[in-house]
């Protein structure tokens, strides 16, 4: 049975790989191609692509995967912290550019309606296309990352009042079907639902599920969270991508958060891939080359007046002139959103079809040229404040608005905390030195991060994990974990992701090490080696070899590691000079009994030493070593005394410790 739609996500990905190749090779942002394989496949292109409102709906699915992720790796504290970005930056950006574009507009002689709706339609910019290259240059937590991001947040909101205006707009009256309060109240009952849950619904649902250890119910249940969330915000009037930025919101405030963006990472990169590829399918590639001069004119002037706009309003909000023009740069396009706001337009007849087809034509090269705008920015930037500007314009006119997120550099990770984990984050905190655990078992987890420590849940083998603990700026990762197969795969990404970091791991047989060493371990630290070493240690302890030789025994097979015990064939020097030292001699401990003929008397009086051979070297008494006793100590029942001497001579001080005189004289 033939399926349309499989045959088109072959088509899609197909071609993607080919145009994806060609970009890398000519260094083009990869956002860039996805937007070419969309006009090459879609309807106006070689129309490859047949099932396009399905290909629609599975681009909807990645902005609500993206948008999520980028809540995970936000929280509601970071998100009251950029409350004026929000509230001021937003409405401020919105409404100036609206104002803008409605001037323009009227200038060219557009009706009244239609140029607040064009308004409408430039003041939003794209959120998918925006955080998604700022999540790749790890620049959330930016000044500049958080300024975007909270403008951003607004347009979303502010969609859907616009939505609702629209229809006026065209002079359709009585068509709102819902009142403004009504949507209001909504809205405080969604953010209320946020609270609750981020406090304390998600966060024991995902203890109990994580408790399992049962990586796909965790994983569905991380999705149902993120599409249940955006279903209620879409079903209440409100946007997907808001509802699923809320439903990350709440996920990240517990401490799975780092596990959750570790299992929906695939699924967003694929899913998103979608979205920019059904973008590339609205364009005429006909229409653009009939007027290729206009539209690429208009599109700069977009660029430029939505750059300056959202620039001034930074300033306005009191950060320095270098995060104004790296923030007007993120947000210069036209964004996905005005596409779902132009159909509404289409459908009141605010659009004519040459209208609505230059829309597309610039809006979708804004869109392709964000990736460039971004990469330019901090070279703009630089530029612009060579000038002689005023110093309060460079500096900010609030200076101190940045958010300062906490980073470990230089620090220790350790991955699991059983015995091992336990003993060197004992110790590490001993030491003063920085640290980060992560941990599999939820239950450790929330009992140790109630103890104040470090402690992390989540699976190493997922990079985004690691990225979590600033895997880049550690000096030194641990892994002491019981899985081989996930010990390798965690050595392998953790040398990927920094590859000055040094990395000790434990493993528990011989035949892991050869791997481990291959894969970039620094050092591999064999359990059942250990053991034999600790085994063959107090074994010569017994025999009497100095400890210093020991040391030196036990330093060379770890330096050498460990191939004296791996071939058996192969004979060490230092093994070959340990000699038992003190042949047919040991050393053995014997306990004072009441009755004994030793009890009561001094160690001059038995004489020991000249009658038996056989020397007193300690007493153990009361808990308290008596070390080299002296003649004229005297000897109590219950003490215990180490002798030093051949087997068959203890053996006969031996009965002494536990007969009276008289007995041994009758043997």
């Amino acid at each position: 049975m033939e399926i349309p739609l499989l045959n088109d996500i072959v088509i899609i990905f197909g071609l993607s790989i080919a145009v994806l190749y060609i970009c890398y090779r000519i260094r083009v942002p990869v956002i860039v191609g996805f937007l070419l394989t969309g006009i090459l496949a879609g309807p106006h292109g070689l129309g490859l692509v047949k099932a396009v409102h399905e290909v629609e709906l599975l681009a909807e699915v990645g902005i609500v995967l993206l948008l999520f992720t980028i809540g995970l790796e936000f929280s509601l504290k970071s998100l009251l912290q950029i409350k004026k970005s929000v509230l001021m930056g937003g409405s401020l950006q919105v409404l100036l550019t609206l104002l803008a574009t409605f001037c323009i507009s009227r200038y060219f002689g557009r009706a009244f309606g239609e140029a607040v709706f064009i308004g409408f339609l430039v003041a939003l910019s794209s959120t998918a296309i925006v955080l998604k290259l700022i999540q790749e240059r790890a620049e959330v937590d930016s000044p500049h990352g958080h300024t975007t991001l909270g403008i951003l947040i607004f347009q979303d909101i502010i969609i859907v009042p616009m939505i609702l205006v629209t229809p006026l707009l065209a002079g359709a009256t009585g068509n709102l079907s819902e009142s403004p309060l009504f949507l209001v109240a909504k809205g405080i009952g969604i953010i209320l639902l946020v609270m609750v849950g981020a406090k304390w619904i998600v966060p024991q649902v995902l203890y109990q599920i994580a408790k399992t250890r049962n990586r796909e119910l965790f994983l569905l249940s991380i999705v149902v969270i993120c599409l249940a969330v955006a279903w209620i915000t879409s079903s209440a009037g409100l946007s997907l991508a808001l509802g699923a930025f809320l439903a990350g919101l709440i996920v990240s405030e517990s401490e799975y958060s780092h596990q959750a963006l570790g299992n929906i990472l695939p699924f967003r990169d694929v899913f998103t891939s979608f979205f920019f590829v059904s973008i590339g399918m609205l364009l005429d590639v006909g229409f653009l080359f009939q007027q290729p001069g206009f539209i690429g004119l208009l599109a700069l002037c977009v660029l430029a007046l939505k750059s300056i706009i959202a620039g001034f309003v930074t300033i306005l909000l009191g950060f320095p002139l270098r995060i104004a023009i790296l923030v007007g740069f993120a947000l210069s396009q036209v964004g996905e959103f005005s596409f779902i706001l132009s159909k509404t337009g289409i459908e009141y007849n605010l659009f004519t079809g040459n209208t609505y087809q230059l829309f597309l034509s610039v809006s979708i090269l804004t869109m392709a040229a964000t990736p460039f705008m971004i990469a330019l920015a901090p070279r703009m930037a630089d530029l612009v404040l060579g000038l002689p500007l005023p110093k309060r314009l460079k500096s900010g006119l609030y200076p101190g608005q940045e958010i300062k997120k906490e980073v470990k550099k230089d620090h220790l990770i350790i991955i699991g905390f059983g015995v091992n984990g336990t003993n060197v984050a004992r110790s590490a905190k001993v030491s003063g030195i920085p640290y980060v655990i992560i941990e599999m078992n939820p239950e450790t987890v929330r009992s140790e991060k109630a103890k104040g420590e470090p402690i992390h849940y989540g699976d190493a083998t997922q990079e985004a994990v690691l990225q979590h603990t600033n895997i880049k700026d550690a000096r030194i990762v641990v892994v002491a974990i019981n899985d081989p197969a996930a010990t390798r795969r965690i050595t392998e990404i953790a040398r990927r992701l920094n590859s000055k970091v040094y990395l000790i791991v434990r493993t528990r047989y011989l035949l892991e090490m050869k791997p481990l060493y291959e894969l970039g371990a620094d050092e591999v630290i064999p359990e059942e080696f250990e053991t034999s070493v600790e085994i063959f240690t107090r074994v010569l302890s017994k025999y009497l070899i100095p400890r210093d030789e020991i040391e030196r025994f036990v330093s060379e097979v770890r330096s050498d590691g460990y191939e004296m015990f791996r071939s058996f064939s192969k004979e060490s020097a230092s093994f070959s000079d340990l000699k038992l030292n003190l042949p047919g001699v040991e050393i053995s401990m014997l306990r004072v009994e009441k009755r004994s003929i030793l009890a009561g008397k001094s160690l001059s009086e038995i004489e020991l030493r000249k009658r038996y051979g056989v020397t007193v070297v300690a007493i153990s008494r009361d808990s308290q070593i008596l070390p080299n006793p002296e003649a004229d100590t005297r000897i109590f029942a219950n003490d215990v005394l180490f002798v030093l001497g051949p087997p068959q001579k203890i053996a006969g001080v031996a009965n002494m410790s536990h007969h009276p005189e008289e007995e041994i004289n009758s043997r």
